[in-house]
C-alpha cells in the first residue's frame, strides 16, 4: 500500500487551517482498523490549501472494464461515475452564461424536434429542461438494479438503438416536477442539449470552457457504442483536478480573476429543488445536506456529487472545504458508508476552528 501523509513539520500548517493536526493519523487508524474500506484516494483542502492526502493501491475499473491492481497517485485518472453529473451541471451553467443553451424553464421536447409524436403527448409536452436538471421528469427509470443487469435503465439506454427516444418515451409515473426519480437518462438529455447547442461534443466543450481554464490537461470521457460520451457517468479525472473543480465552485465561479461560471448558476444549482427518498435535498444535479463540525455552533450545509462505488466530491462553502474521495467498491449497496464516514467523522469532526 502506498500512503502519502503529512510529516510532523506539516502539522502546524494543518493546525493553522483549523484542523486537529492528528487528522492523518485518525484516517490511517480508521483504515487499519477495517472501518474504512476499499479506498483509493482521499484529498481535502481548505481555502485552497491541502490538509489531508492519501493515495493507496487497489483493484479498479474503467466504466466496468477491469483495470487490475492500480497504484494511485496524483496523476492517476479515476472514474467519477455519477459525480460526472455534477460536472455536467457546471457545463450547462457555462453554456447558459454564454447564451448557447435554453434556460431551465424551456420545454424539453422542443430541443428534440425529431420526436413530434412525443411532443404531441399532453402528459409530457410541458416537461422542462429544469426538470431534467433536478431529476423530476416524472418518467419511469430504474437504476436500482445492478449495472451488470441489462434491465438497468442506464444500461438499457446505452444498448438502445436511439438513446434519446428511449429516455423520452419512458412511461409517465408522476406529475413532472413533483417527485425525484434518480435518472442517468435525464442527464443524457442535458448533455445532448449542450452538444447540439454548442456544436461540440460534450468532452470538447468541457475541455475548452472548464478544463483548460483550470489547467486540467488530462481527462478521459467514456462513450457508448454509438460514440456518445456518457453525461451520466463517463468522466475520468485525477483527484487534484476534481478538487480544483470543487474549489472553483467554492470561489463562486472565479478562477485566477477570470469568471468561469456565474455565481447565479452556482447558487441555483446548490438550492434544494426537491428531496430524495433518503431525506437529502437535490438541486441541479447536486445532492444537498447539512452536517456538524466543532468549529460551528450549528450544522452547516454541504453539497455533493455522488458516484457509484464510493466516488465523492464534497463541498462545505461556509467552511471553504472541498474533499475528493475515490473508492473501488463498485456496485455495492454499502459503498456510501466509507466516504460518508470520512466526510463526517474524519474531515468535519476534526475541523475545530473556523
Amino acid at each position: 500500500m502506498t500512503i502519502a501523509k503529512s510529516s510532523s513539520p506539516l502539522e502546524p500548517a494543518i493546525e493553522a487551517l483549523g484542523f486537529d493536526p492528528a487528522i492523518h493519523h485518525k484516517l490511517l487508524a480508521g483504515i487499519e482498523s477495517g472501518l474504512l474500506r476499499d479506498l483509493h484516494v482521499v484529498l481535502a483542502a481548505r481555502s485552497g490549501d491541502v490538509f489531508l492526502k492519501y493515495y493507496a493501491e487497489g483493484l479498479d475499473e474503467e466504466w466496468g472494464r477491469p483495470l487490475g491492481n492500480v497504484a494511485f497517485d496524483a496523476e492517476t485518472l479515476h472514474d467519477l461515475r455519477s459525480v460526472t453529473k455534477s460536472v455536467v451541471s457546471v457545463l450547462y451553467g457555462i453554456a447558459l452564461d454564454k447564451g448557447l443553451v435554453p434556460p431551465p424553464d424551456a420545454r424539453l421536447l422542443a430541443q428534440f424536434p425529431e420526436y413530434p409524436d412525443l411532443a404531441a403527448d399532453t402528459a409530457r409536452a410541458g416537461i422542462t429542461i429544469g426538470q431534467a436538471l433536478t431529476m423530476t421528469l416524472g418518467m419511469e427509470w430504474d437504476e436500482n438494479r445492478p449495472y451488470t443487469d441489462p434491465q438497468n435503465s442506464e444500461i438499457a439506454m446505452e444498448n438502445a438503438p436511439d438513446r434519446y427516444r428511449f429516455i423520452l418515451d419512458r412511461p409517465i409515473v408522476a406529475e413532472p416536477g413533483s417527485r425525484w426519480i434518480y435518472s442517468g437518462g435525464s442527464v443524457a438529455l442535458v448533455g445532448a442539449i449542450i452538444a447540439r447547442a454548442t456544436g461540440q461534443s460534450l468532452p470538447d466543450f468541457a475541455r475548452d470552457v472548464l478544463f483548460a481554464p483550470l489547467g486540467i490537461e488530462r481527462f478521459h470521457w467514456s462513450a457508448g457504442n454509438d460514440g456518445v460520451a456518457s453525461a451520466a457517468s463517463g468522466l475520468r479525472l485525477t483527484a487534484p483536478d476534481l478538487l480544483e473543480i470543487g474549489q472553483l465552485l467554492l470561489r463562486r465561479g472565479l478562477w485566477n480573476g477570470r469568471r468561469i461560471v456565474s455565481e447565479d448558476w452556482i447558487e441555483a444549482s446548490f438550492a434544494p429543488a426537491t428531496s430524495t427518498p433518503d431525506g437529502l435535498g437535490y438541486g441541479r444535479l447536486w445532492f444537498i445536506g447539512d452536517a456538524p463540525a466543532p468549529a460551528f455552533s450549528t450544522p452547516k450545509p454541504w453539497h455533493g456529487g455522488f458516484g457509484n462505488g464510493g466516488q465523492r466530491l464534497w463541498l462545505m462553502p461556509e467552511a471553504d472545504i472541498a474533499a475528493v474521495i475515490y473508492s473501488g467498491k463498485y456496485n455495492a449497496w454499502d459503498a456510501w458508508v466509507t466516504p460518508t464516514r470520512i466526510w463526517r467523522e474524519i474531515i468535519l469532526a476534526n475541523f475545530l476552528r473556523a
